[in-house]
């Protein structure tokens, strides 16, 4: 019996324990401290306004060169504009050349050369229907037109800044020698962007002409 009022006395004397509290909802716009990864602390809530519904955050607008910039495009005259359409097109229909029995090894086609066919019972060069069609005049492209660009720039290559001076605007073209090193392509980049040349192999990766 002592032992059972020993241990009724002990309860009466323990405090009563507290009702837990009921977690209250966070308000709405109201930014909450998040806990960092390494140190547990809270964040100070961001002072930036959170963007409104619906509406996308406004990106950065990346910084663009001052300056004057190389054109795109060149300066052309309408009949070598014509020319180049005329090119297009006989290249949009000319066949793909191949060699004898390019087919037959490995050796001889997987360059994709031209060799013309000169053996005496070659079907190839007499020209049989089957065969593969052979290179004639009649599959080139106009004289004014050759060497090119697609877009009708006279590509030239450049190693220092005297050889981009002498460059026309609006006509050429620089394409900067390979064995230029990357501080001296800087300057010769920019030399040719405050003249209005472009160029075609910057050190950024081809431009696309537009």
């Amino acid at each position: 019996m002592a032992a059972e009022e020993k241990a009724e006395a002990r309860k009466d004397a323990a405090p009563a324990e507290a009702p837990p509290k009921a977690s209250t909802p966070p308000k709405s716009g109201a930014a909450t401290p998040k806990r960092s990864v390494r140190t547990g602390a809270r964040r100070p809530p961001s002072s930036a306004p959170a963007p409104a519904a619906g509406e996308t955050p406004a990106k950065a607008s990346p910084k663009k060169s001052e300056g004057p910039k190389a054109p795109r495009r060149p300066v052309l005259e309408p009949e070598l504009a014509r020319l180049l359409a005329i090119r297009r097109e006989v290249g949009r229909r000319r066949p793909k050349f191949v060699r004898t029995a390019s087919h037959r090894y490995w050796r001889i086609g997987r360059w994709e050369s031209w060799r013309a066919a000169t053996g005496i019972q070659s079907k190839q060069r007499r020209h049989y229907g089957y065969r593969p069609v052979v290179v004639s005049i009649g599959f080139g492209s106009p004289r004014r037109t050759r060497g090119l660009t697609p877009t009708g720039f006279r590509p030239v290559i450049v190693h220092t800044t005297a050889e981009i001076e002498r460059l026309e605007k609006g006509a050429d073209a620089a394409i900067i020698a390979r064995t230029v090193g990357v501080r001296r392509r800087l300057v010769l980049e920019e030399t040719a962007r405050k003249l209005g040349i472009h160029v075609l192999n910057p050190i950024g990766g081809p431009q696309k002409e537009e």
